[in-house]
């Protein structure tokens, strides 16, 4: 029989009724599965606590947000919701039925939850100066000493406890669940529901104070668990992180309406010797620092282990005083008073300003509340000689005016906000009399969800029931969208299409019809050439490899970071399944996405041009789709001069590297694009002109043929980029192959020749950030220096003297050269004429 005392349990499931609460799936008759016990239900407060079971995967994935912070045989259980209780009572239980399981699934769930190494777990405040907590173990310590320290925090503990149940039985037994709200609303404290958590957290004010604001964010502090955590947020795109075991606290204040009405509040004096007030301990003391911690607590006061001006009293010794450390310097440039131990005994029946000179071990400290006074005058001089400015929000600068998104169903939300939640508005009929409005709830890139469908007589009413919907999980209104402003814990609205799916059918099947009324008037290879640029397959493959969700895509600190990467996610929503999104914490992850964005910025030019053709009656989808690419395709043929120096060009410079393929040259094409040979003409006459190759995915030659290579953007990071942004080219084939990231399923690529306008080039053997402004005088592009390099000796030039480095890979003699081959950077693109266009195959080795 389970316990109902036990959070955790642990058991063998008894048939295939029961689903898993993080993955959503059925949980198999006889597996091993694990529950946490829910209290709050409504199930759960009607007829008592009920089991919320997980597969061990999963609940493992989320024990933190579960709640579990132990191993397999035990974890540290709080006593009820006092976190001070922390530092006074952690006792261990145990997965309840664990030893009921099999030898093999104990070391299973050891594995995954670990083992306690030892049956005892230090306290949470002997982590408070702990460097002198371990210089002093170090020591041996007097025995009578010690067992008079256990003593002295054992009392503590008991009379704290006490303290605590009173309040909390005597709140529950007399105070109505109103009027604790009331208690928490009037001290500024985070409003919550439910009366055991009103209780709580009227007691834990009325014992310790009332909390703080987050110092970070100002938002509400709440207990969890093991500590203090913020529920505000740091922008309206992320949550606050902060977290704290020792919380600032303020007095707790009760109306006098509230004190004449119920009988146990005349009772509570909130006035504690030490409340407010911030101490530190420095240097060996007799006791503890764990009891003199809790005495501290107990008095009202926060232990802290930062030593500014926001201390209130330090507690040491005369010696630590004479020695004169760096700890007591700053705390005598402070004007810190430093007290021995007795003070803590001493205000007890005194004033703390009057014990506190009394007692002073230094004459340079002066009393707290005139050290503050003195400090808030200064404050209050410099603000009235500055002028204040208002800054734009942080906010603003990422949130464009509109994004272009392909979307199936839904809206993309912060995959880790814990708001999973999407909303559609659907029209049942236009022929019916009745009208639903959808919610659908789920997280974004997985299947999981569910609906809630209401019917609607009239059509209006079902808009506004989506109205409400809408304002309900926006904070805005559906009518006010121009200026819709992104709020705390809300979701952010894309712009959607319903049909891209649909679409994207309709097309792949109008470019691959025979049956077709207009017949294509292209060369067979050059319709082939348009159906594998505008393969919409491909498209979506791409999409995949970069983790993009394809059914909701659309056309310096680590919160900063975090809140970025929820932007990202939210208007670029990935699906990472029920996993939680990785933080855009590097520059190779970084790098990685700017990439993805380059791609998804051709695709989009792609998909733009393929929605565009739907409608074309008069022409064939692949002669329509060639002529939105605006340029000239042609075959070269196989048997031609032209195509073999190209193809011997193809295959000497593979390099030796490059081993787990070879290159096939299956297609040929000259590309004559619209209005690039007249922007070349005045690079004609400049010197060093050379055939190079460029290497990209598929999906980017719809955007590269019609508008040609680009730089990328200022506002691209400069990360990945050894000489800057500007085009790169390579005079080894199988360098630029590799960029066309072919797959060993569909290994085709496609690959440029360009003639590139060189001039004269500034030789570099290492990383440079360069651009045209900062290139040398006299020098128009960049050349990276490799090792090795196509054979001089095999150059072959054309008849208006271009070179063609066709020759096979030689060492340069170039033993300082950080790279391996060739790179050819130039920042204009004007410089460059595309030539040709190689559909080659990846023949990959075994």
């Amino acid at each position: 029989e389970n316990d109902p005392n036990n959070t955790f349990t642990v058991e063998y499931a008894k048939s295939n009724r029961s689903t898993c609460h993080g993955c959503d799936t059925s949980i198999d008759k006889d597996t091993l599965r694990l529950s946490r016990k829910n209290y709050t239900s409504k199930r759960s407060r009607r007829y008592g606590s009920t089991h919320e079971w997980y597969h061990v995967d999963c609940f493992n994935h989320m024990k933190k947000d579960l709640g579990f912070f132990g191993n397999a045989e035990s974890f540290v259980f709080l006593i009820d919701f006092i976190s001070e209780i922390i530092l006074f009572f952690c006792f261990y239980l145990k997965f309840f039925g664990f030893v009921d399981s099999n030898n093999e699934d104990q070391v299973e769930l050891k594995e995954k939850f670990g083992t306690s190494t030892s049956s005892k777990q230090k306290r949470k405040g002997a982590r408070i100066n702990d460097e002198s907590t371990k210089e002093k173990q170090a020591k041996i310590e007097d025995t009578t000493l010690e067992t008079l320290n256990e003593q002295e925090e054992t009392r503590l503990k008991k009379e704290q406890c006490e303290l605590l149940w009173t309040y909390k039985d005597n709140l529950r037994k007399e105070i109505l669940n109103n009027v604790l709200k009331d208690l928490l609303e009037f001290n500024g404290q985070k409003p919550v529901s439910g009366e055991s958590n009103l209780i709580d957290a009227v007691t834990d004010c009325m014992a310790f104070g009332a909390l703080e604001p987050c110092p970070e964010c100002n938002g509400f502090l709440v207990f969890n668990y093991t500590n203090y955590r913020c529920t505000g947020n740091i922008t309206e795109w992320t949550k606050c992180f902060y977290s704290t075991q020792l919380p600032k606290r303020k007095s707790f204040e009760i109306p006098d309406k509230i004190k004449e009405t119920y009988n146990m509040l005349p009772d509570y004096d909130p006035k504690l010797p030490l409340n407010d007030y911030s101490v530190a301990l420095v240097g060996r003391l007799s006791k503890k620092t764990s009891t003199l911690q809790k005495q501290i607590e107990h008095l009202g006061g926060t232990i802290v282990t930062t030593i500014d001006n926001t201390v209130d009293v330090i507690i040491s010794t005369q010696d630590e005083v004479q020695k004169g450390n760096k700890i007591i310097q700053n705390a005598q440039t402070f004007e810190i008073h430093i007290v021995p131990e007795q003070f803590l005994d001493d205000i007890v029946n005194g004033r703390p300003s009057i014990v506190m000179e009394k007692l002073k071990l230094s004459t340079l400290g002066i009393l707290p509340h005139i050290r503050k006074q003195q400090t808030h005058e200064k404050k209050k001089i410099k603000r009235k000689s500055s002028n204040t400015f208002k800054s734009v929000g942080r906010s603003k600068q990422f949130i464009p005016e509109k994004v272009t998104m392909k979307l199936k169903d839904g809206a993309a939300v912060d995959p880790d906000s814990g708001l999973e939640e999407t909303c559609h508005v659907l029209k049942d009929s236009e022929t019916g009399g009745i009208f639903t409005a959808v919610l659908c709830m789920g997280r974004t890139g997985t299947t999981f969800s569910s609906k809630k469908i209401d019917e609607y007589d009239d059509q209006s009413e079902a808009i506004d029931a989506f109205h409400r919907i809408f304002f309900d999980k926006t904070g805005n209104q559906w009518t006010d969208q121009e200026t819709f402003k992104k709020l705390p814990n809300k979701h952010y609205p894309l712009e959607i299409d319903y049909g891209q799916h649909g679409d994207n059918d309709q097309i792949q099947k109008m470019l691959n019809d025979p049956n077709s009324k207009n017949c294509s008037h292209l060369p067979q290879s050059v319709q082939d050439l348009i159906r594998l640029i505008f393969n919409v397959k491909t498209m979506e493959e791409t999409l995949l490899s970069f983790e993009i969700d394809l059914t909701k895509i659309g056309s310096t600190n680590k919160t900063s970071i975090v809140d970025a990467t929820n932007r990202f996610y939210t208007l670029i929503p990935h699906n990472f399944g029920l996993k939680k999104p990785i933080i855009l914490d590097n520059i190779d992850l970084i790098q990685s996405k700017t990439q993805m964005i380059d791609n998804l910025l051709e695709i989009e030019i792609a998909y733009s041009m393929l929605k565009g053709s739907i409608d074309e009656k008069d022409e064939h989808p692949i002669d329509v789709h060639y002529k939105k690419l605006k340029c000239v395709i042609e075959p070269v043929d196989k048997n031609t001069e032209e195509f073999k120096r190209i193809e011997q060009y193809m295959i000497n410079t593979h390099a030796s590297i490059h081993n787990t393929y070879t290159l096939k040259l299956k297609e040929l094409f000259k590309i004559i694009r619209e209005g690039e040979d007249d922007r070349f003409q005045k690079w004609k006459k400049l010197k060093n002109h050379q055939l190079l190759w460029h290497g990209s995915r598929i999906t980017n030659f719809a955007g590269i043929l019609s508008q040609g290579l680009c730089i990328a953007t200022p506002e691209a990071p400069m990360t990945g980029y050894m000489f800057g942004k500007g085009v790169y080219f390579a005079d080894m084939a199988s360098k630029s192959a590799n960029y066309c990231l072919p797959k060993r399923e569909t290994p085709e690529g496609l690959m440029l020749l360009c003639e590139v306008a060189l001039g004269n080039t500034y030789d570099c053997y290492k990383t440079t950030n360069l651009s045209a402004e900062t290139l040398p005088a006299g020098t128009q592009s960049t050349k990276g220096c490799g090792q090795t390099i196509p054979d001089p000796k095999q150059h072959y030039y054309t008849d208006d003297g271009g070179l063609i480095p066709m020759g096979r890979g030689v060492n340069a003699k170039i033993p300082h050269s950080s790279l391996l081959y060739n790179e050819y950077i130039v920042y204009n693109t004007e410089q460059i004429k595309i030539k040709y266009l190689l559909r080659i195959e990846f023949n990959y080795k075994d």
